[in-house]
This record gives C-alpha cells, sequence and structure tokens, in this order.
C-alpha cells in the first residue's frame, strides 16, 4: 500500500478566496488582485461576501465588459454567502456581481491554465565501477521485505 502511495502524482489544487480577507465586496480591485495570481485547472475560486445583499454570477465577456448580469451564464450564489466556483476547464472565465454591485468595481476575469508539468528527475549516474550493485538492488530489497513478510507471520501465530 505504501508503494501506491509513493507512485500517485504530487496534485494540490489551490482554494482562492477572492479578494483575500477583505471577500467579494465593492473595497477591492480585482483586476489587482488577480494579477500576480496563476490559476490552474482545477483550483476553486471562494466567494465569501453579504447574502443579502450580493451575488455571484459567471457571464460571457461582453456583458462582463458592460456589467450586465441579465442572461448570465451561471448563478453561482447558493444564498449562504459562502460560493464555491470549481476552475475545471482550462478558458477565460467572467464573474460579477449583480444588482448595481458590478459598477461599483465587484467584477473580476481571470484565466485557468493547466497546471505546469511535474519538475523532471535528475539522471541517475551509473557507476562502471560495479555493474552488479544494480542486480544485487533488485535481489536485496525484495528479499528484505520477503523476510519482513515471513518473521511478521511468525509472530502473529506463536505470539
Amino acid at each position: 500500500m505504501c508503494a501506491v502511495v509513493l507512485m500517485l502524482p504530487d496534485v494540490s489544487a489551490t482554494r482562492w478566496t477572492v479578494g483575500g480577507n477583505q471577500g467579494w465586496s465593492t473595497n477591492v480591485n480585482y483586476t489587482v488582485w488577480a494579477k500576480d495570481k496563476h490559476f490552474y485547472n482545477g483550483d476553486w475560486l471562494f466567494f465569501v461576501y453579504d447574502r443579502n445583499q450580493m451575488n455571484v454570477l459567471e457571464v460571457n465577456e461582453t456583458n462582463y465588459e458592460s456589467c450586465n448580469s441579465d442572461h448570465p451564464l451561471h448563478n453561482w450564489t447558493t444564498g449562504a454567502g459562502r460560493d464555491v466556483v470549481p476552475l475545471n476547464v482550462t478558458r477565460k472565465y467572467y464573474f460579477l456581481s449583480g444588482k448595481g454591485f458590478c459598477y461599483s468595481g465587484m467584477k473580476i476575469a481571470i484565466n485557468v491554465e493547466n497546471p505546469p508539468p511535474p519538475p523532471s528527475a535528475s539522471p541517475i549516474k551509473e557507476s562502471n565501477d560495479s555493474p552488479s550493485s544494480n542486480y544485487r538492488g533488485q535481489i536485496v530489497v525484495p528479499a528484505v521485505f520477503a523476510i519482513a513478510a515471513v518473521w511478521d507471520s511468525f509472530l502473529r501465530l506463536y505470539w
């Protein structure tokens, strides 16, 4: 089981709280907030806001530019003021708050990319001094595990 866990790739999605500690409000310049961030496929946007006044709408670019919330692509508002949006497609996303708040700056456009490839492993240096060392590793390691398994079985039966 440990070997299977070690073979899994290191995948880590980021949950971005939109606006940082100020959340989804009229007091944040979201263009500046998003400028130095990289959004990857698999990340999440977390919108925190006053549920009685604001909402989270996904719109197309034209409606984003004109702050038109009449025909959203998706209404992410759940009513709790804590909405999570999965970024599971590599494309440009456009979000705004309707009810006139978009005109106060409550809109954000982000570009979602595929994650960068993992760093490549450095090549293994092979030594010409001992050609049998690689063969020894293929025998010794499994033998140690086999002996440990037999010993464990022995202890379970007789103790």
